[in-house]
């Protein structure tokens, strides 16, 4: 392969200008920068998910509208839509940046420190960098340092700039970083942390409200990301001049990829296709931020991860990024109350949840239902899917975000059921069994043994089905040997389970169809329920064995698996 005609893969990398000029490939969506600067509201406000982009288009912004860098214009933008189509307020502003991760949220003056520093630091560096058109730089650093509060020295700097005439674009990344921190951290409730710094006389409203008093002087415009709303609305006056564009179908697209965007990266970056042995729509794509937003978009951190992968070793080893199971796994933190619980196992269950989104919410009502479930929706963990009789379905949005449920609702049984026994050695070569003998018996047997007989009271109350087939998944996926898919269609129907083998492991000799039936405890001895559960299994079975997927293949069994009560079970498998 000639590597030289192709560019190099921009994983982990967030800065525009080393993008373009490294010989990186860029998903061109300078398109926005025009529509952004078309909004008649120049304070703009957009959320996206961790690892969906936010950074790189934070660093895009900059890049266009520094007027330190019009040199530069045509290096950088030459080739792509906006250098084609410049809009008027190209290279025309002071470029002023903060970024608000990594703040201590150990206790409250640690991070007022924190948060001072942060801003003495970014105005520092925006005077260095426009020491060439801020008169009296030295005599303003002097002032600087006599004033203590980050949001003194932001007010002294912009009055500065104010008597220049020059205007002052201010962009925010990860403008609740430490909110979402403490939220994580379960620090929201019984504490008053975040409320004193982020209302009436907290050091973040201050910040804000020099901001919104600054727009009618020198600052021309400001953008800020980040992943959730709760702390826009917490600061209520201190900052209600901002435009929150994160739910505008215009926008669907502006961070992440289309399909047609990964395959023309992947024509750049020399990825090839033969290597590509997973469905990566089901496990990476299906974002969709307005029903009407037209198409859905790939995570970009998701897909990223694989191609390098691809590039690297002519193959995935993982094929979900351990790093975003890391960001997305605060779950079991998130959860405060028994009802938020029972609503994460429910959508779990149900690959979704009927909910509307909301625009903006409190911290203060986290506990709340329909605010839990659009936190989960802001957070990347559901997504918009479509009406149901007139009602908004919120899906997990793709295989590798149902992973992290699977996960969280696994460690939420461990949790209440002390004695449940995880031998992952056990676990790992009954799996194993399944994939290269054909052998039903042990894995079932182990799940029975060691989880379904020693699950509690309050466990039981959920069980059903849809409980055990969650409970039967993690179990499967750990295991790398196959990719456990629920309700996938065929022309018989949903199939409760299909074990597929994983694409890296192409020796595997049996795929699986399981049809889960449950029997409450009480009816056990009623044979005629127990020979009407077998019957139906068995005849669904069968139409899923005449689908066109499955035609004259002999690496395929079937097996209806019906649990009586949480201690006995029946295997029936096809013939």
């Amino acid at each position: 392969m000639d590597t030289q005609k192709f560019k190099q893969l921009p994983y982990g990398n967030s800065n525009f200008e080393s993008i373009i000029t490294e010989n990186y490939a860029y998903v061109d969506k300078t398109r926005f920068i025009e529509l952004l600067e078309k909004e008649p509201n120049k304070n703009q406000f957009f959320i996206r998910p961790r690892k969906f982009g936010k950074s790189l288009f934070y660093s895009l912004l900059s890049h266009y509208y520094d007027v330190n860098r019009a040199d530069s214009f045509e290096r950088l933008f030459g080739e792509l839509y906006i250098g084609q189509h410049p809009t008027p307020k190209r290279s025309s502003y002071l470029i002023m940046q903060f970024n608000f991760s990594g703040l201590n949220t150990s206790k409250e003056e640690g991070f007022i420190d924190d948060f001072n520093s942060k801003i003495k630091n970014s105005i520092f560096e925006f005077l260095l960098r426009y020491q060439n058109i801020i008169p009296n730089v030295d005599k303003l650093n002097e002032q600087l340092k006599e004033t203590s509060t980050g949001s003194g020295r932001l007010d002294t700097v912009l009055s500065a700039i104010n008597a220049t005439g020059r205007k002052v674009f201010v962009l925010i990344d990860e403008y609740d970083h430490f909110a979402n921190d403490l939220i994580a951290m379960g620090k929201y409730t019984g504490s008053e942390f975040y409320r004193t710094v982020v209302r009436a006389n907290g050091v973040v409203r201050d910040f804000y409200e020099t901001l919104k008093i600054s727009t009618s002087g020198a600052l021309g415009r400001i953008f800020i990301t980040g992943i959730s709303p709760v702390m826009l609305n917490d600061l209520t006056s201190g900052f209600n001049i901002a435009n929150n564009l994160t739910l505008e179908s215009a926008y669907n697209e502006m961070m992440g990829f289309t399909q047609e965007e990964v395959n023309d990266l992947m024509a750049k970056t020399g990825v090839d296709t033969a290597l590509v042995r997973v469905d990566m729509e089901m496990y990476y794509n299906g974002y969709l931020f307005n029903r009407n937003g037209g198409n859905k978009v790939y995570n970009p951190s998701m897909i990223l991860y694989f191609f390098d992968q691809l590039l690297r070793n002519g193959a995935s080893e993982d094929i979900i990024d351990s790093n975003m199971k890391t960001d997305y796994g605060r779950l079991q933190q998130l959860v405060q109350n028994g009802m938020n619980r029972q609503r994460l196992l429910e959508i779990t269950k149900n690959n979704g949840v009927i909910s509307d989104i909301i625009k903006d919410f409190s911290i203060d009502r986290l506990e709340d239902d329909k605010y839990f479930i659009s936190l989960l929706f802001y957070m990347g963990l559901l997504t918009v899917d479509t009406l149901v009789e007139g009602k908004l379905f919120l899906k997990i949005p793709n295989y590798s975000i149902r992973t992290v449920y699977w996960e969280y609702i696994e460690q939420l049984i461990l949790d209440q059921n002390k004695d449940i026994m995880i031998d992952l050695t056990e676990q790992k070569e009954a799996v194993w069994q399944l994939a290269y003998r054909g052998n039903l018996a042990p894995y079932i047997d182990y799940v029975s043994r060691n989880i379904f007989c020693r699950l509690s009271n309050r466990d039981l109350e959920q069980f059903d089905e849809k409980y055990i087939k969650i409970m039967l998944l993690n179990g499967l996926f750990q295991s790398k040997l196959y990719v456990p898919v629920t309700e996938r269609e065929v022309e018989g129907g949903y199939m409760d389970m299909y074990l597929q083998r994983s694409p890296l492991l192409p020796d595997i000799r049996y795929e699986w169809v399981w049809e889960i039936k449950y029997i409450k405890k009480g009816n056990e001895k009623n044979r005629k329920l127990r020979q009407a559960a077998k019957q139906e299994a068995l005849v669904q079975l069968e139409r899923y064995r005449q689908a066109a997927c499955f035609a004259e293949r002999d690496d395929v069994k079937y097996a209806a698996i019906i649990f009586i009560g949480k201690d006995k079970y029946e295997m029936h498998e096809l013939t």
